[in-house]
């Protein structure tokens, strides 16, 4: 399986689908509440190290040029 940012936009959204249920309750809500909560810390670095990644790329374009299939 190959994770990629849409992949992760994926996982965000099912995690609302199952906050959405409004069957959900009690324990179980807990749970998906405390789930949603480690998801979202998680895909912030995600998303902080494809920043961190474009921003390098993009300074390496700057100064060295980019190679072929390369996108800054």
């Amino acid at each position: 399986m190959k994770n990629t940012l849409m992949d992760l936009n994926n996982h965000l959204f099912a995690q609302l689908e199952r906050l959405n249920d409004e069957e959900l309750k009690g324990e179980a809500l807990s749970t998906e509440i405390e789930r949603s909560s480690a998801i979202t810390s998680i895909a912030k670095e995600i998303v902080a190290n494809a920043n961190l990644q474009l921003s390098a790329l993009k300074l390496k374009a700057e100064y060295q040029g980019l190679e072929k299939g390369e996108v800054p």
